[in-house]
């Protein structure tokens, strides 16, 4: 894999993780119309989310820690039989909720994870032309969320199935994560700071499950065809823009201007529609 290509697709991820138009969705486009061999594409897509995973745990350190600690403290109230659900701290309710949400994506992924991998490298994109409208549908419903009041230890057992579904939607690539997830969290009635530390905190398990996974069942080949400088590069780059895209969504939520990013994905929804149906893509590799 050429340096420039590397760069342009740890940019992209660091960009599309947390800005809710589905960093999947484009990987999966841009590596369309590169064309050519791309069999390492899926595996350099899954190393650069652990570089944007990075950019989550140092975003939210001061929150992970928290519930690190209280989750530690909770495992041991468990085994003493001291733990009360009246008097659960309200990390530890955010660490149970989160734990629900993740829960209902385990028998998703595995029922229908095959299905939707199929689909999405049938070496088209009408798939994520279509995901990317239904996100679109989506962020215009979030900017019209009556704005909520829920804080971490306020949030209950439906809404984080309410998240929990929306982030099984995002398995579809074009459907974004990060969007599908706040807006779960905005209906569910959370401050619009708690829905955007909820998505992104949920997104840790998911994210480094996934990369974990697929990354130990990578040949030599496919991490041969990549290279170890890209890797490096693709890492540095998608956690630094990164931590720069969290940042700007958390200015986004607050200002309700996710209607900007609906037109970006109506438009290139429709442009990925046309383009599968036409069969135009590029013809050499970066």
């Amino acid at each position: 894999m050429s340096i420039f290509n590397a760069i342009f697709q740890a940019i992209a991820q660091g960009l599309t993780e947390f800005l809710p138009v589905s960093s999947s969705g484009h990987l999966s486009v841009i590596q369309y119309f590169i064309g050519g061999d791309n069999s390492g594409g899926v595996v350099f897509a899954l190393i650069l989310h652990i570089g944007t995973l990075g950019a989550v745990l140092i975003a939210f350190h001061k929150l992970i820690f928290r519930l690190i600690i209280e989750f530690g403290k909770m495992v041991g109230q468990i085994f003493t039989g001291k733990f009360k659900w009246k008097t659960r701290t309200q990390e530890q309710n955010m660490v149970i909720m989160l734990l629900i949400s993740t829960a209902l994506l385990v028998p998703i992924y595995f029922t229908l994870g095959d299905w939707i991998e199929h689909f999405a490298e049938d070496g088209s994109i009408l798939l994520e032309g279509i995901c990317f409208i239904i996100t679109g549908v989506i962020l215009i419903l979030a900017d019209r969320c009556v704005k909520g009041k829920k804080n971490i230890g306020d949030i209950n057992t439906k809404n984080a199935l309410t998240v929990g579904a929306f982030q099984c939607a995002a398995l579809f690539p074009g459907i974004s994560r990060s969007g599908s997830t706040i807006t779960g969290g905005l209906l569910s009635g959370m401050t619009r700071e708690v829905a955007v530390q909820y998505s992104f905190i949920l997104g840790i398990p998911a994210i480094l499950g996934g990369a974990v996974s697929e990354i130990g069942g990578a040949t030599k080949e496919e991490l041969a065809s990549i290279g170890v400088l890209p890797i490096i590069i693709g890492l540095l780059i998608s956690f630094i823009v990164g931590v720069a895209s969290i940042y700007m969504v958390r200015l986004i939520v607050k200002k309700e201007k996710f209607t900007f990013f609906s037109i970006y994905l109506f438009a290139l929804g429709l442009f990925c529609i046309i383009m599968s149906l036409v069969g135009g893509r590029g013809v050499s590799p970066v």
